[in-house]
């Protein structure tokens, strides 16, 4: 009973925080993102805090430090940035243009893939929590699939910090230095990698077909936006800079996702709308 009414809190957490989106729409995926992370890792220390030690502070404030960095490098370039939003008017609707219904629908969407992205660590810890004298202990596959998100979590915030440099001085040129001569989305690559390591961190404490679907469709789901996102980037990138003959270089050498995979473009795939 425990578990499943902890379970459920984890996702009634998710849906209070990103209801932000009822105020901007592009909050559900944005502030309402980072934010419901951050959100779930605190209830999950709050939930487990009876067994707190190591293993269980580690990959909660590995949420919390996640979700806040994200939303308020998000916060603070809605703020500070005016021709960032001046992009984004053009390319993401207004409040007013979407339906109540719509923002419903979406809202809903949005915490059920949340709530499935975290659940390997709530997994792990309560499935762990369940066994009969079990400790909240490490090992090699928690412990690497830490370092992986940990990794990340550092590649996704550097890029993050050298495009936000980069643009202040040329804020009309694309960014092909640092991070960037790697792959043309090291932020997004870097998104990939914290959730890969977040999956990897709690494979060997899941229990059972119904976790492992939660656990997967959150894994593949976050992978899924985070190719869109990509997707999204070079269809604007291409419109500002396609007669740039250094950015036509710069595109044919470059991955835009994974580095050493020669995958250069994803315009093409039209199903990556999310």
């Amino acid at each position: 009973m425990t578990f499943t009414l902890n379970f459920a809190l984890l996702f009634v957490v998710a849906l209070t925080v990103s209801a932000l989106g009822f105020i901007k729409y592009v909050y559900f995926i944005s502030l309402g993102y980072g934010f419901s992370i951050a959100a779930q890792g605190i209830f999950m220390l709050f939930a487990f805090r009876h067994r707190l030690n190591v293993w269980v502070i580690i990959p909660c404030v590995l949420l919390i430090v996640y979700g806040l960095r994200l939303s308020l490098f998000l916060l603070i370039r809605e703020l500070k940035s005016s021709a960032y939003n001046s992009v984004m008017k053009k390319e993401i609707k207004q409040n007013e243009d979407v339906s109540f219904g719509v923002k419903i629908a979406i809202w809903i969407t949005c915490v059920l893939l949340y709530g499935c992205q975290v659940a390997p660590v709530f997994f792990r810890l309560q499935n762990i929590l369940l066994a009969q004298n079990a400790e909240l202990t490490g090992g090699a596959v928690f412990t690497a699939g830490m370092i992986v998100a940990f990794a990340g979590l550092i590649l996704e915030s550097a890029a993050d910090i050298q495009k936000n440099h980069y643009k202040k001085i040329n804020p009309k040129r694309f960014c092909d230095k640092g991070l960037f001569k790697i792959v043309r989305c090291p932020n997004y690559l870097g998104e990939v990698l914290f959730w890969t390591g977040v999956f990897v961190s709690g494979a060997n404490a899941i229990n059972g077909a119904a976790q492992w679907i939660i656990v997967v469709s959150g894994y593949l789901g976050i992978i899924y936006v985070m190719f869109s996102g990509a997707r999204r980037l070079e269809i604007r990138q291409n419109k500002n800079y396609g007669t740039d003959p250094d950015y036509a270089e710069y595109v044919k050498r470059t991955p835009i996702l994974l580095p050493f995979i020669p995958l250069y473009s994803v315009e093409k795939y039209k199903w990556l709308v999310g």
